[in-house]
């Protein structure tokens, strides 16, 4: 596969506007013993100690997990944002970092009360990703999609948002079919920062696997038919398993920014 890269180009749009397992886990282990990525950051700068780079940031009444999804949560976190802070500094743009927030049932956002049920997400106002850390159970007993690289697949994806609201992709959005496009495209993001970690060897045989079968698995089509038992294309808001799957694919294959225009 080709390195990660793609210029930013235009009005500082890099991506097209409208109209144009098992591996990460020990891997964080080192991470956490030696306080740094082995081999460097992204692109050999260093990776800053967890949990100090966009810890997320406990409601009351966090959820209880284990020590090690936490510390998972922590190191993905990290390593999503210091791959897009790379990527904008080789294009010469300033990247925003921002926080994940944990939280239990329900919480207070930017963008009004949200629940549980809302499942992960990113909203603009705050610019914070949210996330009750329950959906990762969820995601594997509801949608059959298991696996440390299936949770990543999600974390990278809200952060996908944060890049496209940070270049006011976001903002161009007017229509239902749009709204589709830029779900599609942060799914090729998470797949950006994917081939960057494996580049970087964090990954084992698998690992990609399971990112795509966790894309899939929360198509529209795959959703309804388990929740309402039949497909209903015109209520489409993410894109079905098949466009979410080789959208993230594509990205994760090639590593450039150039191949996330969901637009065209």
């Amino acid at each position: 596969m080709r390195g990660s890269g793609g210029g930013f180009g235009g009005a500082g749009i890099p991506i097209g506007g409208i109209g144009g397992g098992a591996g990460l886990l020990l891997l964080l282990l080192v991470v956490l013993l030696n306080g740094g990525l082995p081999g460097g950051g992204s692109s050999g700068g260093p990776l800053d100690p967890l949990p100090t780079v966009a810890s997320p940031q406990a409601q009351p009444g966090e959820p209880q997990t284990s020590d090690n999804q936490t510390e998972f949560v922590y190191f993905v976190t990290a390593d999503v944002q210091n791959t897009w802070e790379d990527i904008f500094k080789r294009a010469g743009e300033t990247y925003p970092r921002t926080t994940l927030r944990l939280f239990s049932n329900q919480v207070n956002t930017g963008c009004g009360v949200a629940s549980s049920a809302t499942g992960p997400f990113y909203c603009p106002p705050d610019q914070h990703v949210y996330l009750d850390m329950t959906f990762f159970q969820e995601l594997k007993t509801r949608f059959g999609a298991a696996g440390d690289f299936a949770q990543a697949y999600v974390i990278a994806h809200e952060f996908g948002h944060h890049v496209q609201h940070s270049l006011g992709i976001d903002e161009q959005v007017k229509t239902r079919e749009d709204g589709i496009k830029l779900e599609l495209q942060a799914d090729c993001l998470a797949g950006v920062w994917g081939h960057s970690a494996a580049q970087r060897k964090l990954l084992e045989p698998g690992d990609l696997e399971e990112g795509l079968g966790a894309a899939a698995s929360v198509g529209d089509d795959r959703i309804q038919q388990k929740t309402q038992g039949r497909v209903d294309p015109e209520s489409w808001t993410h894109g079905s398993a098949e466009q979410r799957k080789d959208w993230f694919l594509k990205g994760a294959q090639s590593g450039n920014l150039d191949s996330c225009n969901t637009f065209k």
